[in-house]
């Protein structure tokens, strides 16, 4: 049994397929979602959506929005949202080492959360590119977890 994803932007549909599983950041944290999940709806972080195709793991970097999930069809809608394959790696390098400078040197409170929040984009597709090291990350925890 699979599921029905559609990943949209206001500009484009990222993704419409059929997929296996995936695992996407909310705000309260990271949710599984397999055949016959339950229905709910729910806010979407900035953060990595991971997607089981044909048993491999492909990833997607999503820049917040909200989620339906129901009778096997998810729909995503996001500000924004690139395929890891997608993504140059120099030039997420690049943005992300601009976005720790930019936040170093920010000043005042708007300031602080601009430049936060372009942080959090900019890590978030440098993750999507690798999403190995994101499992690494994950088992590091987990194994936190369990001593």
């Amino acid at each position: 049994m699979t599921l029905n994803l559609s990943v949209l932007t206001p500009n484009r549909i990222v993704w419409d397929s059929e997929v296996e599983e995936i695992v996407l950041s909310t705000n309260s944290g990271q949710i599984g979602i397999l055949p016959n999940h339950a229905p709910i709806a729910t806010a979407v972080d900035i953060g990595i959506l991971r997607i089981r195709l044909n048993n491999q793991w492909l990833t997607m970097a999503l820049m917040g929005g909200f989620a339906r999930i129901g009778n096997n069809e998810i729909t995503v809608l996001v500000n924004d949202a690139e395929k890891g394959s997608d993504i140059d790696p120099q030039e997420a390098q690049q943005t992300l080492e601009i976005a720790e400078a930019n936040v170093k040197k920010a000043e005042g409170r708007r300031q602080k959360i601009e430049a936060n929040l372009a942080l959090r984009r900019a890590r978030t597709r440098v993750e999507a590119i690798n999403p190995k090291e994101i499992t690494r990350k994950l088992c590091r925890i987990i194994m936190k977890l369990c001593d």
